[in-house]
């Protein structure tokens, strides 16, 4: 049977473990996949639980998650994972060298790691279980490797537990004229979380576009206007950056105070290797002046980048100050933004067009303010800003001054 002339009907109702696609394949024995879409609405319990029913008569499991680590601290040994809400006389045993789950009536778990898509295409399956998979930077990979490897038995069935995320591989299952979708939110399993997370995330995140996705389940769509959208995004994602990276620097948008109503200081590390830039990791956050130059001193020895980068805009000679008198002793390249920020913006949204930017794994709070980012609109984005500072000067032979749009795209 050849997977590539699939035909989706998917159809979704809630049930005690969640929301049911059923997928039909022309010709061939009918096959179900159930899906549960929300962060903290109880979706790695529902997984665990069906992986559980599913032992009793499939002998052959696929277990994928986005790492290896993420299997075994989430699937596997997680709160709500397969060995810790296994029913009395029906726990696996756990081989973690084999990377193997056996029930005691002999079904194997096997575990795989996204990271290594090739990796399922020989093993035979009856059931699988894809966790996160909106936020695997191979999903399509892995996708079309595990259906062609689900192949055992006479309704060979998948669970996908994930938050949504604009992905082409989410959308294009939930673009279908067939599909309906029903959603299961934070708040539906807000009595089985701590207090603590309802006071500090929920207050935090509810009425933001982040919240949107993290909370309520919703599939966020490109902010008209905008000047990254999310397919620029996803398509120059990568798992990890090559280990002969030519350059690392540590960018800062200081923000002044701390204080609640203030923005956050930006602060993103990107290296360059081979003519690409990428971006390794966003610790940006809401600092004191001490905090954020600490904070990109122990980015600097962290990473071993040959310099800092600072907006210096607002505090001047205070800026290099604070960083000298934090410990900081890397080479600054102060930069002085005299353009407004869609000028400095536009020559990098031009290199993520060219694919000469990819991000290293998920940053999805730059993300976010890099597509709901409207010039000339709404608050200042400090993460967005600091980004666009390591990119240009990476881009520019090092230079803190921002180059033009011709001198980048060349």
């Amino acid at each position: 049977m050849d997977v590539t002339t699939w035909t989706r009907i998917v159809s979704i109702t809630y049930s005690h473990y969640g929301v049911y696609y059923d997928l039909t394949v022309p010709g061939a024995e009918h096959y179900l996949a159930e899906g549960l879409f929300n962060h903290n609405s109880g979706k790695t319990r529902s997984g665990s639980e069906w992986v559980h029913r599913a032992a009793d008569h499939i002998h052959r499991i696929a277990l994928i998650a986005p790492t290896g680590a993420d299997a075994r601290d989430v699937m596997l040994e997680g709160e709500s994972g397969i060995l810790s809400v296994a029913p009395p006389g029906k726990r696996p045993h756990y081989e973690p060298s084999k990377r193997r789950l056996t029930w005691p009536n002999g079904a194997v778990g096997s575990v795989f790691s996204a990271e290594e898509p090739d990796r399922l295409r020989g093993p035979e399956h009856g059931a699988a279980w894809l966790d996160e998979g909106a936020f695997m930077p191979l999903i399509q990979d892995v996708w079309n490797n595990l259906l062609f490897g689900l192949r055992l038995g006479r309704r060979p069935r998948i669970i996908v537990t994930t938050t949504p995320k604009p992905r082409p591989w989410l959308k294009e299952l939930l673009a279908d004229k067939r599909t309906r979708l029903s959603k299961a939110s934070t708040y539906d399993n807000l009595d089985n979380l701590s207090p603590v997370f309802a006071e500090q995330i929920i207050s935090r995140y509810e009425g933001t576009r982040l919240g949107r996705q993290e909370l309520h389940a919703e599939l966020l769509t490109d902010v008209e206007g905008a000047l990254w959208t999310w397919e620029m995004i996803e398509e120059n994602r990568v798992v990890e950056a090559p280990e002969d990276l030519e350059r690392i620097v540590v960018a800062i948008d200081p923000a002044g105070t701390s204080k609640k109503q203030s923005d956050e200081t930006g602060i993103i590390v990107a290296g360059k290797a081979k003519g690409i830039t990428y971006i390794l990791e966003d610790r940006s956050g809401r600092y004191t002046p001490h905090g954020w130059a600490v904070a990109a001193r122990n980015l600097y020895e962290e990473w071993s980048a040959d310099a800092v980068i600072a907006e210096t805009n607002y505090g001047g000679e205070m800026v290099e100050h604070t960083l000298r008198t934090s410990g900081v002793k890397a080479r600054l390249l102060k930069v002085n933004a005299r353009r407004s920020k869609a000028l400095r913006a536009e020559p990098v949204v031009g290199l993520y067009e060219q694919g000469k930017v990819k991000h290293v794994g998920s940053l999805p709070t730059l993300e976010e303010q890099m597509t709901e980012w409207v010039p000339f609109e709404g608050h200042s984005p400090d993460r967005l800003d600091a980004m666009v500072y390591a990119v240009t000067s990476l881009s520019s032979g090092g230079r803190a001054e921002i180059a033009s749009p011709l001198r980048l795209v060349v």
